[in-house]
């Protein structure tokens, strides 16, 4: 591979050949993310011959993804008139009990939600039904245990299962306006990206989620009352979810930052060596605790500008130790009946997926450049606000 890899004309031509010719990449200014992306990408990003691979067919696959929605979109217009007004959406930092409560409430199907491989592959692929998506499905288990084989740490850090509910955070990465330093080291991306508009982030997520939701009736699967979301991101712009999500509602999660951040470094460092066989930890741990901090103070400042009943406070700790009580009151929030049926297929999830049932995540603060004196610094609001209240 060369360093014109990403160049994006190549890019943009071989996703229009591997679809067949389609040529609507539809809505947003995704192509200047792309363009910026590239040039982090060769200039900063340090990817190994492996990475560079990967990371090239991850932005190919969601640009063909684009291409396959769009001629879908076309042929299928009542795709877009598919309500989705008022997800309730499990927001907070990173290792704070939010896959475990998505996980938990996903047993419902009340909640319409996003399987791991319907966040990787939105869109069917060539040779599958929209009924059977039997090739996406494999491509995903394939995927996951690629990922776990190279690196088993990732199982201590996220119950990472390709059949499972998880983050919409793929599907807004469809917008190349999110967070790739999730994967690489790119901070002229990310400081770029620290600049723009992301609206048009959350405008591509709704098709995304109406894409998903018109193929799960084709497979015979009911839309939910509401949909399940959850995500971190979600921090950094909360107003956002709501200019185009107007009737969500956000269960805020909470726990010391400094039982999380160094956690989420971790997680991430793993994730750049995925990509890098540069991954700096400690260029981890200076930028996401950066990022998270800033992140944690917008979504406050959002917060007191909105009505209260928008949003409901959970504790990792009550998630933890009364985790059927932290559903109750999600329930009331929700305005959500909790049949005893549901109840009796959490508790037996629950049971069955307990945190003890995973390998201990071993690391440490000083890994990634962090100290209690950094951390109870840059939180100091925060935790004020929500910790120690």
């Amino acid at each position: 591979m060369s360093a014109d890899d990403f160049a994006l004309d190549a890019l943009l031509a071989e996703a229009r050949a591997r679809s067949g010719g389609l040529d609507d990449f539809g809505p947003g200014d995704f192509r200047q993310g792309l363009r910026v992306l590239a040039d982090a990408l060769k200039n900063e990003a340090c990817l190994s011959p492996a990475g560079r691979g990967l990371l090239r067919e991850k932005l190919l696959g969601q640009l063909v993804n684009r291409l396959v929605m769009e001629d879908h979109l076309r042929r299928h217009p009542e795709i877009l008139e598919q309500p989705i007004d008022d997800p309730l959406v499990i927001v907070g930092l990173p290792r704070t009990g939010t896959t475990l409560l998505q996980r938990t409430l996903a047993v419902d199907p009340q909640f319409s939600k996003a399987l791991w491989w319907e966040t990787r592959y939105p869109a069917p692929l060539s040779g599958e039904t929209l009924e059977q998506p039997l090739k996406r499905i494999a491509r995903a288990r394939d995927e996951v245990a690629g990922m776990i084989e190279f690196l088993p740490q990732l199982l201590a850090i996220h119950p990472l299962d390709a059949e499972q509910p998880d983050e919409e955070f793929m599907l807004m990465e469809h917008s190349f306006l999110c967070a790739m330093d999730s994967y690489v080291n790119v901070p002229s991306y990310t400081a770029w990206l620290d600049a723009q508009d992301q609206t048009q982030v959350y405008r591509y997520l709704k098709r995304t989620l109406q894409f998903l939701q018109w193929q799960q009736a084709r497979r015979g699967i009911e839309p939910g009352r509401r949909w399940l979301l959850k995500s971190p991101q979600h921090l950094h712009t909360l107003e956002l979810l709501f200019e185009v999500f107007p009737k969500a509602q956000v269960v805020l999660t909470h726990r010391e930052p400094a039982r999380t951040i160094p956690s989420l470094a971790s997680f991430i460092h793993t994730l750049w060596l995925l990509y890098s066989d540069k991954a700096d930890a400690e260029a981890v741990g200076e930028q996401w605790n950066r990022r998270m901090a800033r992140a944690l103070r917008h979504a406050m400042t959002v917060r007191e500008r909105m009505p209260p009943e928008r949003f409901l406070d959970v504790h990792f700790e009550d998630t933890v130790a009364e985790p059927q009580a932290v559903v109750e009151r999600i329930y009331q929030f929700a305005g959500l009946q909790l049949t005893p049926q549901t109840r009796s297929a959490m508790a037996q999830w629950l049971q069955a997926n307990g945190r003890e049932k995973r390998a201990v995540h071993h690391y440490s603060p000083g890994q990634f450049g962090l100290s209690e004196e950094i951390l109870q610094r840059d939180y100091a609001e925060y935790r004020t606000r929500h910790i120690q209240a």
